[in-house]
């Protein structure tokens, strides 16, 4: 049965490659949904490094160096509130046995917000810090995509492929690989941008 079953799997992997082999022998890109007409084996092919551009874009390493600073001035304003937090609820610890019931029970409600209020607060930078983050990433991409579009119009690329350790791409000739020229084009663009423009 696992045999029949095998052999049929790949009787259809074959009709699937046989009619993919096919239809691309005959296909060719028309000029409506092109700007040009590309012929099959004469594509201009080219790949970067995705993480290499990122983290060497000096762009993304100031905003990402900002970023930091705003995480270390969130975490020093959060440990300031929850060591002033935990000193109240020390000295409660002391001179609650000189309370009434009515006091205590009052003073714990008063802490037990307090620490409530804390949580909320410590999980509202880590939001703010979150969605930060996520802007600077979704800023990024859209800067190094717009600039490869208008480095593969200006030296005739089809396509420029991302190359990521575990992506779709398992070897391509050094040869086609952009990454260096990139980054040096991406910031020499944003190193000669006006002040204003560069944010």
């Amino acid at each position: 049965m696992k045999r029949g079953i095998k052999l049929i799997g790949a009787l259809s992997l074959a009709t699937v490659l046989l009619y993919g082999c096919d239809k691309a022998g005959t296909s060719t890109t028309t000029g409506e949904s092109a700007s040009k007409e590309v012929k099959q084996g004469d594509l201009n092919v080219a790949f970067v490094f995705t993480d290499s551009v990122i983290n060497k874009y000096d762009y993304f390493k100031a905003k990402s160096e900002e970023l930091t600073e705003k995480g270390k001035k969130f975490e020093g304003d959060l440990q300031g509130r929850a060591n002033g937090f935990q000193q109240e609820v020390q000295t409660f610890q002391q001179t609650g046995g000189n309370m009434t019931v009515n006091q205590q029970r009052a003073k714990q409600e008063e802490l037990s917000k307090k620490e409530q209020n804390l949580m909320t607060y410590r999980d509202n930078l880590m939001q703010e810090l979150s969605a930060d983050e996520a802007a600077l990433y979704s800023e990024v991409y859209d800067r190094v995509q717009k600039y490869l579009k208008s480095y593969a119009e200006s030296n005739d690329l089809d396509v420029i492929l991302s190359y990521t350790r575990g992506g779709a791409v398992w070897y391509a000739n050094d040869a086609i690989d952009l990454t260096t020229s990139v980054i040096e084009g991406l910031n020499k663009e944003y190193t000669s941008a006006p002040a204003d423009t560069a944010k």
